[in-house]
C-alpha cells in the first residue's frame, strides 16, 4: 500500500494550526459541543433505557462526536445506529452503522435503491449517514434537545421499517 502524501506539507500547514489555537475559542467550542453531545446522551438513556443499550460518547478525530445506540433487533443483524454530531457541517446526523465492514457492505448493498443510501459509494464508517438537525439553535438545549428527540423518533420508526421491508 502506497502512502498518499497531503498536497502541502506538515510543516507548511502547522502556521494555520497554530492560528487555529491560539486565542481559545476553538477549543472552548469544541469543548461545549461535545458537552451538548453528552447531554443529549444521558437524555437518551433516561429516555430510552427500557428500548435501547446506549454506548458512552466516542470521539472521532475532530470531526466526528457520537455515541451509539443497540436494540435486541439491530444487534441481531450487527447494526448499530449512531447519534452524531458532524463538526464540519455543524449538524447532527443518524447513522446506521454495521458491527464490521462486511455487514456495513451487505447492508449497504442490500438498501441501495432507499432514499439516504449514497448509491455511488459506501460512506466510509457507516451504510447511511441521515440528516437528523441540519441547523442546530446551541443556544436553547431544550429546544436542540426536543427537535433531536422527535427527529429520532420519526427517523428511527422509518429506519425500522424499511430495515423489514428488505429483508
Amino acid at each position: 500500500m502506497e502512502l498518499v502524501m497531503p498536497s502541502k506539507s506538515l510543516n507548511s500547514r502547522i502556521p494555520a494550526y497554530k492560528a487555529a489555537f491560539s486565542n481559545g475559542e476553538l477549543q472552548k467550542t469544541y469543548k461545549n459541543l461535545v458537552g451538548v453531545v453528552q447531554n443529549l446522551r444521558t437524555e437518551f438513556s433516561k429516555k430510552y433505557k427500557s428500548e435501547y443499550s446506549i454506548a458512552s460518547v466516542l470521539h472521532g478525530y475532530v470531526d466526528f462526536t457520537y455515541f451509539y445506540l443497540q436494540n435486541d433487533y439491530l444487534k441481531k443483524k450487527k447494526l448499530k445506529l449512531a447519534i452524531v454530531f458532524n463538526h464540519k457541517n455543524v449538524n447532527f446526523e443518524l447513522w446506521l452503522l454495521g458491527q464490521t465492514k462486511d455487514v456495513q457492505v451487505l447492508y449497504w448493498r442490500k438498501l441501495r435503491e432507499v432514499k439516504w443510501v449514497n448509491k455511488e459509494a459506501m460512506p466510509e464508517y457507516s451504510v447511511f449517514e441521515a440528516p437528523l438537525l441540519l441547523d442546530p439553535d446551541f443556544d436553547s438545549f431544550t429546544k436542540l434537545s426536543e427537535s433531536i428527540h422527535s427527529q429520532f423518533k420519526t427517523l428511527s420508526h422509518e429506519i425500522f421499517n424499511t430495515l423489514a421491508e428488505y429483508e
